[in-house]
């Protein structure tokens, strides 16, 4: 039977509003998020004047979820977007559909919304055809209406009245045909573009409530610090100062102003008296400190076939350090206690685990507290949001009735938010006579790149509190999505390979979720050793990967990426070795993201400045497979946004620390990509997959855009650079300058 079903199979055996029927012996999953909430108006509401709302579980964090899910919706209603009301993650009033993260947004929440709402369109179209007399099969839809064939018409909203939408939602939606879509894959101006443009109120940090108090928090100057006091007198007395709040080791102030919160916490840092007894590794031998904690080895793949005797065998070991998320706008949230009712909003990634989190921090039930998405400036994973959130609800609750904003400084976010994992990968690769690869040997050291809080236990706020909750251990993520491991499994085809992730629990430095976790070390690994054995098969990368591959999708991506940036010939040597002055080179490289999600193909040129050792970023190509695309134009945007921010990582971004806490407080201690280094220009090539299930894009561009410039580089200088970043100093000691 046709996975798209007519009109007249929704009400099929009585016109009732939800009917069952069997598709095959067992019966067929709800798509998406449906799966988890399955009950149409939890996703879709027809307002009796014809208004509709649309309802997602995920958060807009910049990637243009808003504007591709209002596409969505109103594409399979047939209405204008203009028709729609998006509401975003709200414990009040949305599904729980857990973290926006992992690039999974449109492949969970995008298709609830497209199914759920094609089956409401299928409901209201059965009514009117009832109503009219006809068969479902004679009457059409456009704007809001359902109209008849002799000119008949009855509105949306006149058919939700007497309509029931909390019915449970079918594994089969009358979808309507790609080939009609006037909405999906159309380029589409985002809608919360203009507000950010012009200044307007965007972000949580513009969040003005009526009475409300700016706070800040004294943070322990490092891991697990005891207050011992303080003298409160001179800075009770500073002008707009109404309360200090302490809570053993966890210290803030309130004032009305937001000048005077930060000069009544300077003051109080300064007379706070810490006893400090943690100690921090040695930076200069992180990697080995990491390489040799104790771990626990999780295989990820064994391959095992007949091959060609292998005449050449590589190995080669990459590495990334601590990296962080460098939103440009430090964590806010605002917080309200009003009879006895927690109300947060928050740039959480997660609005139900926050809230599952801040119940078991403040010691209160889970439904007495209210978390609201709003948007920040700068997330790529779990930032400090999350923790601000704990800061607000905290000293919310020692002042029932007032608003409460806390804004973290520049230095707070920096030396306190979750850092990216440093990272190894060691790999080992054989080749037969004929250039082929015929074994693989992969293993990564990491630690977990997920702690995120679901509960109160990993809010950084629980350490400085009296009666600290238990703290879970670190655990793996699971493949095939994977955490260390993610991407560690390559798509090529090799007859014998085994991948295995070392697992390592302990953590040197606070770490969890950072924009694609390890697949940008994977792939920048497994990509770069790829260039390596193309140079020792004295074959083309290009070519080299294309013999490897089986999948096709993967195949044309890679073609697209390679035609639109004009790779043309074979040079397979040993670079020009950087003795021209300023020696060019060209890199590629390609990943599926998570094997699961879309594909990405990247080529780029760069020059090297033999005197300095600087990288400079020449024209980059990429070309995607998202699957449906929805919005090409925002498809284009994450993969500028990947490549920009991968580039920045390849080649500035590194945590500095001492031996007891973060150095790297400020732009100057971390820098990263600015203006004038963006590359010279990027063109996205977007793969139309009609009606083909949609593929997380927001993370697919980071590991390749670190290989294709390490490949470029080699390509450049005849020198092969493994470790991130590769920074000028690096790349100047490489080349023997």
């Amino acid at each position: 039977m046709n996975a798209v079903l007519g009109r007249r199979a929704l009400l099929a055996g009585g016109g009732g509003l939800m009917v069952s029927f069997s598709l095959a012996a067992e019966p067929r999953a709800r798509p998406g998020s449906l799966k988890q909430t399955p009950v149409l108006d939890a996703w879709i509401r027809v307002a009796a004047d014809g208004r509709i709302t649309v309802f997602t579980g995920k958060a807009e964090l910049g990637q243009g979820l808003t504007t591709a899910l209002l596409q969505v919706a109103a594409e399979q209603l047939d209405v204008a977007i203009g028709r729609i009301e998006l509401v975003t993650a709200d414990t009040a009033r949305t599904a729980n559909e857990g973290f926006t993260a992992g690039s999974h947004s449109m492949q969970d929440s995008g298709t609830a919304i497209m199914n759920a709402a094609a089956q409401v369109r299928g409901l209201l179209t059965n009514a009117a055809a009832t109503a009219f007399g006809v068969g479902s099969d004679d009457v059409s839809t456009s704007d809001g209406m359902v109209r008849a064939a002799d000119g008949r018409s009855l509105g949306y909203g006149a058919l939700a009245a007497k309509l029931d939408l909390h019915v449970e939602a079918q594994p089969d939606s009358p979808l309507r045909d790609p080939a009609s879509y006037r909405l999906i894959g159309t380029p589409m101006p985002r809608i919360d573009i203009p507000a950010k443009l012009t200044g307007g109120a965007s972000y949580v940090q513009d969040l003005r409530l009526p009475g409300m108090l700016h706070a800040r928090v004294i943070r322990q100057p490092s891991v697990d610090a005891v207050l011992l006091d303080f003298d409160t007198g001179p800075v009770e007395r500073m002008p707009g100062v109404i309360r200090l709040v302490r809570e053993a080791s966890y210290l803030a102030v309130v004032a009305r102003k937001e000048w005077q919160a930060i000069k009544a916490m300077r003051a109080l840092a300064a007379a706070a008296r810490w006893r400090q007894t943690a100690t921090l590794p040695d930076e200069a031998t992180i990697l080995d400190t990491i390489r040799a904690l104790p771990a626990r080895d999780i295989p990820v793949l064994t391959w095992q076939a007949a091959a060609a005797p292998p005449v050449r065998r590589l190995r080669a070991r990459y590495s990334r350090p601590y990296l962080m998320h460098g939103a440009i706008g430090p964590s806010c949230a605002v917080a309200q206690l009003i009879d006895g009712k927690m109300t947060v909003w928050t740039h959480s990634q997660g609005v139900f685990p926050l809230r599952s989190a801040l119940a078991g921090l403040l010691r209160m039930p889970p439904e007495q507290i209210r978390c609201i998405h709003v948007e920040a400036a700068g997330c790529y994973g779990h930032n400090g949001a999350d923790d601000a959130a704990g800061d607000a609800a905290l000293i919310a609750r020692a002042m029932p009735g007032m608003p409460i904003r806390v804004q973290w400084m520049r230095e707070q976010e920096h030396g306190n938010e979750p850092y990216g994992a440093a990272m190894i990968a060691e790999v080992e690769g054989s080749l037969d006579a004929e250039g082929n690869i015929v074994d693989w040997n992969y293993g990564v050291w990491s630690n977990t790149h997920n702690r995120r809080p679901n509960v109160g236990g990993l809010m950084l706020q629980n350490a400085a509190l009296p009666d600290p909750l238990a703290v879970p251990p670190p655990a793996p993520i699971p493949m095939p999505e994977g955490g260390g491991d993610r991407n560690s499994n390559p798509l090529y085809h090799f007859p014998n390979a085994t991948v295995v992730s070392h697992f390592i629990p302990e953590m040197p430095l606070r770490v969890s979720a950072l924009r694609s976790l390890g697949a940008y070390l994977n792939v920048f690994a497994i990509e770069s050793f790829m260039d390596e054995l193309a140079a020792a098969a004295r074959a083309d990368p290009v070519a080299f990967r294309l013999r490897h591959l089986q999948d096709e999708r993967a195949k044309a991506v890679i073609d697209l990426a390679a035609q639109r940036f004009g790779w043309v010939g074979t040079r397979p040597g040993e670079g020009n070795g950087g003795e021209a002055r300023g020696a060019e080179g060209r890199g590629f490289a390609f990943a599926r993201y998570k094997n699961l999600g879309a594909y990405c193909a990247i080529a780029l040129a760069l020059r090297v400045e033999h005197e300095t050792g600087q990288l400079r970023l020449g024209r980059v190509v990429a070309a995607v497979d998202s699957g449906q695309p929805i919005n090409p134009d925002g498809i284009r945007n994450q993969i500028e946004g990947a490549i920009v921010q991968a580039a920045s990582w390849t080649l500035y971004e590194q945590v500095h620390f001492d031996r007891q806490r973060i150095l790297s407080t400020d732009w100057s201690g971390y820098p990263i990509m600015r203006f004038p280094a963006l590359p010279e220009s990027v063109s996205v090539y977007v793969v139309p997959q009609p009606g083909r299930p949609f593929l997380g894009t927001g993370e697919a561009g980071q590991g390749p855009t670190a290989a294709a410039i390490a490949n470029a580089v080699r390509d450049a200088t005849g020198v092969r650079l493994r470790d991130v970043p590769l920074t000028a100093a690096k790349v100047k000691a490489a080349i023997g300058v």
